[in-house]
């Protein structure tokens, strides 16, 4: 169906459940995150909402349970308005296109419907077998773009890639002698940390885990719980086992991905101290190939993954076609030829073989700024 004489009022709801949808960002693996309203229309003289839900951490309950929940009797006879199509298949928890039928749901609101093979249609047909008026595509370029990790696992067989950047106006991530700290000012690198909180997980590359040796971990007040999943491109398994990412493996998930022939003594050694290793084959310089790696961490349920470096790194990403977004915070500084660069030599012969990026957004933080580009088609 396609949005009627409704459409205002249905805008206005949905928006308010994709706000819902994405408290959960970086919190669901490997379920997307939902948000739901649920809103009588005979309540007061401009309808009352009765009920909101999201995705809880985990992936569960159900955004669509929690609002049914928070609402109880006055469930019955509202509008739901979901930002994906209600699940119709038994998981680990019921159906919850059975959920809204059952508390007497008249009409549900669907952003966008769910490509998920097990659902697919399923939900919008169980609803209007039960009677329930169904109209959906509200608000849906809005709602793919929030779930865009989500679909990208399900189109691509791996998460959604951002890259993010840290550099100079002319594109210098550190001085000549590795000095990178700091760069952007306080309030970019706050802005950094919910980057990480909204992101599944957050890899690098070796280099960096030696020249810097990060935590990785979101230290925004409140939000520390959020931190995402660590991963490290080490090919070789070089990463020192005293380094904070291998030394807190146990409290916070850590992956190691690794390259065919990576000493099983050293792969033994970290599965000791928790952490993960993902084999995967090696490209043609020898590297980890990327593409198998990403599949990997797409099959273990991350649906949005935050690059922040090295330049090796980021380069094998660009020329696996593997970069989607770019979250570049310039700062008004310049370090000059001799500084490091934001990505290594991509060999290029060409410049229409540069990967081309769409800028979508810009915001001053601070004193530097922020912008957000999407890889063109």
């Amino acid at each position: 169906m396609t949005a009627g004489s409704r459409a205002v009022d249905d805008s206005d709801l949905m928006r308010s459940a994709l706000s819902l949808a994405a408290r959960g960002l970086g919190a669901t693996m490997p379920n997307p995150t939902v948000g739901c309203v649920l809103y009588r229309p005979d309540i007061g003289a401009g309808g009352r909402v009765v009920g909101r839900g999201w995705t809880q951490r985990g992936g569960r309950p159900h955004a669509e349970t929690e609002a049914i929940a928070r609402a109880g009797d006055l469930a019955r006879g509202a509008a739901a308005y979901v930002t994906l199509e209600p699940c119709a298949h038994q998981g680990q928890t019921p159906p919850c296109a059975s959920a809204l039928v059952e508390a007497g749901v008249e009409r549900v609101v669907i952003s966008v419907l769910d490509p998920d093979p097990r659902v697919n249609g399923s939900g919008v047909r169980k609803l209007e077998k039960a009677g329930v008026e169904v109209l959906s595509g509200v608000c849906g370029e809005q709602g793919a773009a929030l779930l865009a990790g989500y679909l990208k696992r399900l189109d691509a067989g791996r998460p959604l890639v951002t890259v993010k950047v840290a550099t100079s106006l002319d594109g210098r991530i550190a001085l000549h002698n590795g000095q990178s700290k700091w760069i952007t000012g306080d309030l970019a690198r706050a802005r950094a940390h919910l980057l990480r909180a909204r992101h599944d997980g957050v890899m690098i590359g070796v280099g960096t885990l030696a020249e810097d040796d990060p935590e990785l971990t979101c230290r925004l007040p409140g939000l520390e719980a959020r931190s995402p999943v660590r991963i490290i491109a080490d090919g070789r398994l070089r990463a020192p086992l005293t380094s904070k990412l291998i030394a807190t493996a146990n409290e916070i998930p850590t992956w190691i991905v690794a390259a065919d022939g990576a000493p099983g003594d050293r792969k033994r050694a970290l599965a000791g101290l928790g952490v993960q290793v993902l084999d995967v084959g090696r490209d043609e310089s020898g590297n980890p190939d990327m593409k198998e790696a990403l599949s990997k961490i797409g099959d273990l349920g991350l649906q949005s993954l935050l690059v922040e470096g090295g330049g090796r790194l980021v380069s094998s990403l660009l020329l696996a076609g593997c970069v989607d977004r770019l979250a570049w915070f310039r700062a008004p500084k310049v370090i000059g030829d001799d500084g490091v660069a934001a990505a290594a030599a991509l060999g290029l012969r060409d410049l229409e073989a540069a990967p081309r990026f769409n800028r979508v957004a810009f915001e001053e933080v601070g004193d530097d700024i922020l912008e957000t580009y999407e890889v063109r088609a």
